[in-house]
């Protein structure tokens, strides 16, 4: 369903299909379909990830913010209907302003949300491209991962 719904956002079949927080003592947030868990880093062992350390510059505070922040997030549900809605935007069907908000509340998120909110929470964009709050992918967290993006 993932890799279906970041085709229909243009990411095709991307390379990179979640995201998550990684929040102290080997442990991460992130968005499942029962809600946003707490699980040990070992549930990724073996498995290639993409690590942002470094990347984007942060200072201790910012840091302890953004693991609160995911910690604030826990139970949170995830949303399939959040890549509907980004298609949505894609294909620019005449819904902006319902789907804005839709998306940009933090009732639901997709991983890739939830990982971009916790940053806005701790007053850190991560993109510079005008996009409206929420409006991110796993695919996007890639590339900006990888210097394609803003």
């Amino acid at each position: 369903m993932i890799r279906i719904g970041q085709w229909l956002n243009g990411d095709g079949f991307a390379d990179y299909e979640h995201a998550f927080v990684l929040v102290d003592g080997g442990r991460l947030v992130e968005a499942q379909p029962g809600g946003a868990e707490l699980l040990p880093l070992t549930a990724y062992q073996d498995r290639p990830i993409l690590w942002s350390t470094g990347l984007v510059p942060l200072s201790g505070e910012q840091r302890r913010a953004i693991v609160a922040a995911a910690h604030g997030y826990l139970g949170v549900p995830y949303s399939f209907a959040d890549f509907a809605a980004l298609a949505a935007h894609r294909f620019h069907l005449p819904v902006g302003p319902l789907l804005k908000g839709y998306v940009a509340s933090t009732k639901h998120m997709i991983c890739s949300q939830l990982v971009d909110q916790c940053y806005q929470d701790a007053g850190v964009r991560l993109f510079a491209d005008g996009r409206w709050p929420g409006y991110v992918t796993p695919a996007d967290l890639a590339n900006r991962l990888l210097g394609r993006t803003s």
